[in-house]
């Protein structure tokens, strides 16, 4: 069932379409990890490394089309467009929250 999506998931959103790291970063604890092509990035300048490196490798944009709830997580079913191969393409990404912002994200295509 599609729920309604928490700000700070749409602010991270919202970050990643406008190339705004000090804004992406700003979503996520200060203890987060971020999982992403098998690779686990922990902390702000770990995760803030990772978005320079795949905004610079990518050039994408990623667009939440819908959120399920499950349990502690909410996964967004995210269209995902940039310059890679196979683009455009549908992506899960499960984020836990925790005080409001992003404790977790675990990206899978």
């Amino acid at each position: 069932m599609s729920v309604a999506i928490p700000e700070v998931i749409n602010a991270y959103f919202r970050a990643i379409d406008e190339g705004d790291a000090d804004a992406m970063v700003a979503c996520f604890t200060d203890d987060a990890e971020v999982t992403d092509e098998g690779t686990s990035r922990l902390g702000a300048d770990e995760i803030r490394a990772w978005r320079e490196e795949t905004a610079s490798a990518y050039q994408y944009r990623a667009e939440a089309m819908g959120v399920e709830r499950d349990g502690d997580r909410y996964v967004a079913t995210t269209r995902v467009t940039g310059n890679f191969p196979g683009s455009p393409v549908e992506m899960g990404y499960a984020f836990t929250l925790r005080g409001g912002l992003i404790r977790r994200l675990d990206i899978a295509s």
